[in-house]
């Protein structure tokens, strides 16, 4: 199959933008709970009412400092309840939010506010102050700058209530759902980035056929603990998609605190990237492992992914289904309640999750919806539904979505959640669309049932010497999950063969050293050079070219005794590596990985 489309379930309104989500929420259910606020005891409660009643004095506070429609407004602000609450507060004035992730280095900074034209600025620290005021002289159009930090999101609120309620009502409908809601710069993995411009209605149209179609994940009571980024399309629209079912949102940026914010918040579903459910299955291995409990824990995976797939295949055995009732009881049920308890569904995104882990958690009745989208589709254009769904693919196209895939592999997409073009660059614009069609960059096939199947990054395709195409995350994907292994990149464009460069994670290290009877203080450096450790990563490099061809395969690798990050300029803020950067910065390391030298080796360089 070709192209598929799946027809949009809700008539669209070309009149309706966000603030009209809420405005229906508060009609539908004023006393529904949809956000929570951490406190001492545990969690308060905000009903849609009470949202409403903070979103209207915080915009008249906008209106009175005298932001016009059609401004932008820069915010720079962690994953928290007042990021929605500005969020909504901006355009009920009718003003535009131009999201600036809170590790933004001060040029990225002034890049998103220079580039978009933004007139205002809200940070949330005194740290995210200090380096918006390093590049405020070349920023003279931001003349408001408010800090949450020193109260001033209060004092907003309280300065307006000399703005009547038909001046912000003239101002909240001014915006049509063709017209911009959002200015989202990409991470600009790939070179300079760019600004999408998400329209209202991609916001709109979107959430109100997701709902339609992942109503059991939206149902009355569902609840999620937000802790990815908000200055990422995902989370924004999860958020938003939250207002609109009237589900309950909580928040936690300090990923350390997760686990005990989600044993007390308890959600029925979780948004997360396939990394966070790497590091909860390893932490859990590590700690079976070093409790002298490891032999259990790893019989109780394969069990798990061997009872998923017995489910797929229409028949679990006996022996297989006694096995399972075991280790429910063991080890599933421990992890379980680790997540809160209460946890039904995940929906994953921005890499793919790979089948162990899909089959793994399902077993664990957590099951794993993976997504497939970009900034450009307003995050999801497809997603595994809990009744159309399938372990290994994206899913199928959302309500309102086609697929296409073209004659070079390459995934098109159209519909409602596509943005409207690159702001102020009509050439790109032009170089990114097909007609109706955009041009993800992203190579795909689809089943016959319409269920899309990633396979890798079009632009990020190795051909080797020999001619061979190889797709770096076939390869890269398997290495990432043992949990010694923090990041793995796959070399070889136009050589001889394929290698790679490892880094280690910094958490799970010492866990692992410990387990192995080895010194669990020794740095990165010590580590790369550990044999223990370079027979490990040698173990995951061997798995991973296990699926592949020779010609495919990893000849060398090395273990670099460094990490990749945001701040190294090594990792977007979703945590995606950013190919160029890591290609230019380590490019002695690859060339030596092709001279005369043995097969696999480690590399001493400097750190950071």
């Amino acid at each position: 199959m070709n192209e598929y489309v799946t027809p949009a379930v809700v008539q669209p309104d070309p009149n309706a933008n966000i603030t009209d989500l809420l405005l229906e929420r508060v009609r539908q259910t004023p006393e529904r709970a949809i956000f929570a606020l951490p406190t001492e005891d545990g969690w308060r409660d905000v009903t849609a009412a009470e949202f409403h009643r903070q979103v209207v004095a915080l915009a008249k506070g906008l209106v009175a400092a005298g932001i016009e429609p059609g401004e932008k407004i820069g915010l720079m602000c962690s994953t928290r309840y007042e990021w929605s609450l500005i969020d909504f507060a901006v355009a009920f004035a009718g003003a535009i939010i131009v999201p600036v992730y809170e590790t933004s280095a001060p040029r990225q900074v002034r890049f998103n506010l220079q580039d978009s034209g933004a007139t205002a600025m809200i940070v949330e620290t005194a740290d995210h102050f200090t380096r918006f005021d390093e590049v405020r002289p070349e920023l003279p159009a931001v003349t408001k700058v408010w800090q949450l930090h020193l109260g001033d999101l209060d004092e907003l609120a309280a300065s307006g209530g000399g703005i009547a309620d038909e001046e912000l009502e003239r101002r909240r409908t001014i915006a049509k759902g063709a017209d911009v809601a959002t200015i989202i710069y990409t991470s600009g993995s790939t070179g300079t980035p760019k600004g999408c411009v998400i329209t209202h209605s991609n916001f709109v149209e979107l959430s109100r056929n997701a709902a339609v179609a992942m109503k059991e994940v939206v149902e009355p009571g569902a609840s999620s603990l937000l802790f990815i980024t908000m200055a990422h399309v995902f989370a924004r629209f999860i958020s938003i998609l939250g207002v609109h079912a009237g589900v309950r949102v909580g928040h936690q940026a300090d990923t350390t605190q997760l686990l005990p914010a989600l044993g007390s918040f308890q959600p029925t579903f979780l948004l997360a990237v396939p990394r966070v459910f790497e590091k909860v299955f390893n932490s859990a291995e590590q700690k079976a492992e070093g409790e002298g409990h490891g032999k259990i824990f790893r019989a109780a995976a394969r069990t798990a992914i061997a009872h998923s797939q017995a489910l797929d295949a229409g028949k679990v055995g006996l022996g297989l289904r006694l096995r399972f009732a075991l280790y429910e009881r063991l080890v599933y049920g421990k992890l379980k309640a680790a997540l809160g308890g209460r946890v039904k569904y995940a929906i994953s995104g921005s890499a793919p999750l790979g089948l162990r882990l899909g089959h793994f958690f399902r077993s664990l009745d957590v099951r794993i919806l993976e997504g497939y989208g970009l900034t450009e589709t307003t995050a999801p254009a497809t997603v595994n539904l809990v009744s159309k769904f399938k372990i290994g693919t994206v899913g199928p196209a959302l309500p309102g979505v086609g697929l296409k895939i073209a004659d070079d592999g390459e995934i098109l997409v159209k519909g409602i959640d596509v943005f409207a073009g690159y702001w102020k660059n009509e050439a790109a614009t032009a170089d990114t669309f097909e007609g109706e069609w955009f041009k993800t960059g992203d190579i795909g096939s689809l089943d016959d049932d319409g269920y899309l199947t990633i396979t890798g990054r079009k632009k990020e395709i190795i051909v080797t010497a020999g001619g061979k195409n190889v797709s770096p995350a076939a390869l890269e994907d398997p290495i990432r999950a043992n949990p010694l292994v923090g990041q793995v990149v796959v070399v070889g464009d136009q050589k001889p063969f394929i290698s790679a460069l490892v880094t280690l994670d910094p958490d799970m290290l010492p866990v692992w050293l410990n387990n192995s009877r080895e010194d669990a203080t020794m740095s990165l450096d010590e580590a790369a050079r550990n044999p223990k450790v370079i027979a490990e990563v040698q173990r995951a490099v061997d798995l991973a070219n296990a699926h592949v061809s020779r010609a495919e395969s990893i000849r060398k690798f090395v273990i670099l005794p460094t990490e990749f990050t945001e701040d190294s300029g090594h990792l977007t803020p979703k945590l995606s590596i950013k190919r160029g950067p890591i290609l230019a910065d380590f490019a002695d390391i690859i060339e030596g990985m092709y001279e005369s030298r043995p097969a696999t080796e480690t590399a001493s360089i400097p750190a950071g």
